[in-house]
């Protein structure tokens, strides 16, 4: 399985987890959504936003971004303020 198989991940967005050292599914998901926008966002892209934090809990939890719950979306963006 390769990144790009998880749903939200384009080729962009791959990219950025393998330079953040993130290779594979696994590892990806061992780290988590929130740990894995914050290597993007110190080692790859400092401009990293809410949406991309989105996609990678989706993806983490292998479903589209737009089906996660209220209440995840909502702690999500209280990280990502906090920020």
């Amino acid at each position: 399985m390769d990144l790009t198989d998880l749903p939200n991940v384009g080729p962009k967005l791959a990219e950025n987890l393998r330079r953040a050292g993130l290779e594979t599914p696994e590892v990806f998901r061992d780290a988590g959504a929130e740990e894995a926008f914050l290597r993007i966002r110190t080692q790859v892209d400092g401009t990293a936003c809410f949406h991309q934090l989105t996609a990678l809990a989706g993806a983490e939890l292998g479903i589209p971004k737009k089906e996660l719950p209220p209440e995840k979306k909502e702690a999500l963006r209280k990280f990502f303020d906090r920020l």
